[in-house]
């Protein structure tokens, strides 16, 4: 039997370690980007913190299982392209799109540096649907700084086939070997990308882009300081934990741990994450004068804050719209980008009576 020994600590360890592997790899997001030849590309992604794996592979071609040769025949339709795996509680995709556009040329048709031909054209291709928004609005901001319209593809990925084994890892392996790109920008990379409370990280679009994001009641509820009416509004009985932000920016605003059931008919908050992501303004409409609550970037109006919250949390009430916000499940943090806040809904909450979740 003891001979026997070292097989099953072999097996149990086995199955320890690839456990462990398998929920480790779980949380890990996929990105595509082609940007000219993927040897500095790749070299250029596997240095940024929170990216777990990076390949250089064919990208939105026509045929299967492409060669080296085949691709830059241009007749197979593919884009030399890199497969980033990375950790959304770590690095954000728009961080990593931004990067993107820091390392090409977006205005140059099929040509970065010396490469020419179709397979060295840029694109940013997606798997995840819910990706594409974060993609397009890098990639608008960066368009807006162009008269030309950027040649960057904006695209689903339709296949991906690894490179050759002697593409992977190329200036790894070949520290002197071409590379048509600077990694001087690594240094623009965040030193706490996991500050979801930054300003920084959100911006206001423009009153053009708004009519166009939000529907004409969230419209007229954040811009133009509407009220819904009580009892309509999406959330005000939702119980569901995660957290809730600015329908504008993307701002973490309030956190499902501090809702409670006051019986007004709007959601109803004892304190927003943090008290800096909102600000307080008289409001003396109605022949009343009352606390309005806006939103600290996208200062869009949410709602307003009254005395006559819970006493044992502190007394206050803010009395928010639903069409205000947007709710991100407490399963779906990481996904959003907002991994480093699932600790505030992590706490007592008082409309559930449980700790959430």
């Amino acid at each position: 039997m003891k001979k026997n020994l070292p097989i099953f600590a072999a097996i149990f360890l086995g199955i320890v370690f690839f456990g462990v592997n398998t929920q480790a790899t779980e949380s890990l997001k996929d990105a595509y980007f082609a940007g000219g030849c993927f040897w500095g590309v790749e070299e250029y992604f596997s240095r940024i913190p929170g990216v777990r794996d990076v390949t250089s592979g064919y990208a939105n071609g026509n045929t299967e299982k492409p060669t080296y040769r085949e691709v830059c025949s241009g007749r197979t339709g593919y884009a030399e392209a890199v497969h980033v795996r990375y950790d959304p509680s770590k690095v954000r995709l728009e961080t990593l799109t931004r990067q993107f556009f820091k390392i090409i040329n977006p205005i140059s048709v099929n040509q970065q540096g010396n490469d020419r031909g179709s397979q060295y054209r840029t694109g940013l291709y997606y798997v995840d649907q819910a990706d594409k928004p974060i993609l397009e609005k890098v990639w608008k901001e960066i368009q807006a700084k162009y008269t030309q319209p950027l040649a960057v593809e904006l695209l689903p990925l339709k296949n991906y086939y690894l490179a050759e084994e002697y593409h992977q890892d190329y200036l790894k392996k070949n520290p002197n070997g071409y590379c048509q790109i600077s990694f001087d920008s690594l240094k623009d990379i965040p030193k706490n990308p996991k500050n979801s409370l930054d300003a920084s990280n959100y911006t206001k679009p423009s009153d053009e882009e708004l009519k166009k994001q939000l529907s004409p009641e969230q419209y007229n509820v954040t811009q133009k300081n509407a009220t819904e009416r009580s009892f309509s509004g999406r959330y005000f009985a939702n119980e569901e934990p995660g957290i809730y932000v600015d329908v504008v920016t993307g701002e973490p605003l309030f956190s499902s741990a501090d809702k409670f059931h006051s019986g007004c008919g709007w959601p109803s908050f004892t304190k927003p994450i943090s008290p800096v992501v909102v600000t307080e303004h008289k409001d003396r409409s109605f022949g009343m004068l009352r606390t309005e609550v806006r939103s600290r970037v996208g200062d869009s109006h949410l709602g307003h804050v009254f005395n006559d919250g819970p006493k044992d949390r502190g007394g206050l009430r803010y009395c928010i719209n639903s069409l205000a916000l947007r709710f991100i499940p407490y399963n779906d943090m990481d996904k959003e980008g907002y991994g480093d806040l699932k600790n505030v809904v992590k706490r007592w909450s008082y409309c559930l009576g449980t700790v959430q979740p």
